[in-house]
């Protein structure tokens, strides 16, 4: 497996800016259709609701990027190199050094990482120490964001794909450019110029078509997103609750069974309770 293994780790390096660059499209895009195609509907609605659904989603929109930009940015955390770890319990067999408890060495930054959760190629960056909370509330916000835009464009996207496509398809057909003469003995087929040169109906028109295409884009993304980092976000949360890191969740479960098998109980030193861990997560514990 050292093989593919390898190739799997270079890849994810390689792709690691694609992936960001991907996250920053698709946000960007999210953003510019909320402005183009939300935003004027709801101020020709109710002025007063749209200043409070301003006020609201520039508040999501902040935190977002902001969140988004320190998981990208922050370091997850490192071991010394230049000095001893007196609390280091095992040597890292790729790196030769001492490693901190909770600490693991990352495959694709090659090197070993503080409280390692993953490496996650969304950020390019490994979720450590200093930047999971960080990247936490990146997916609470997201599934925020996309829940509040799905709330309040739903009406907007029933009415302009729904209704205007059905619209569409009930107007009748007022004319054709081909005509049938029948003036003389055999029916002769001419060509209406005049005809052809009629614009197309409203609701066929270029601009229409994009906004409809538009929607129907923000539908897929924030539908997709707000599904998968809602179960992404929800696991998160619970391994929160019981003092673990996604690496952790699999070595606990390990040792569980394996003492499990010896009449014994496996106790995690890092769970102390869920309202402290929670308190620790957050960075609220002294106030």
């Amino acid at each position: 497996m050292e093989p593919m293994i390898w190739f799997v780790d270079n890849f994810t390096k390689c792709l690691g800016p694609l992936f960001v660059a991907c996250v920053v499209t698709l946000m960007s895009a999210v953003i510019v259709i909320s402005y183009w195609i939300g935003l004027p509907y709801w101020w020709e609605r109710n002025c007063y609701v749209t200043v409070g659904l301003l006020v609201v989603g520039h508040w999501l929109l902040v935190n977002t990027l902001f969140h988004y930009y320190m998981g990208v940015v922050t370091p997850p955390g490192y071991p010394p190199q230049d000095s001893l770890i007196p609390e280091a319990v095992s040597i890292c067999k790729k790196c030769i050094a001492p490693k901190p408890p909770r600490t693991h060495h990352c495959s694709v930054c090659n090197r070993c990482v503080l409280k390692m959760d993953h490496h996650c190629p969304w950020l390019n960056n490994c979720v450590g120490h200093y930047n999971h909370r960080y990247f936490y509330m990146y997916m609470i916000f997201i599934v925020a964001s996309t829940l509040f835009i799905m709330v309040f464009g739903f009406e907007l996207a029933y009415t302009e794909v729904w209704l205007g496509e059905r619209e569409g398809d009930d107007e009748e057909l007022v004319g054709h450019p081909v005509r049938f003469n029948n003036s003389g003995s055999e029916p002769v087929v001419e060509w209406d110029e005049e005809m052809e040169s009629r614009s197309p109906p409203a609701s066929q028109s270029p601009e229409v078509m994009w906004r409809r295409r538009s929607i129907i884009f923000m539908a897929f993304i924030c539908s997709g997103a707000f599904v998968a980092l809602g179960c992404l976000s929800s696991w998160h949360a619970n391994l929160i609750a019981r003092g673990e890191t996604s690496i952790e969740a699999h070595i606990n479960k390990s040792e569980t069974k394996r003492l499990a098998k010896l009449n014994k109980i496996y106790i995690n030193p890092y769970n102390f309770g869920r309202d402290r861990n929670w308190r620790k997560f957050l960075g609220l514990e002294r106030g």
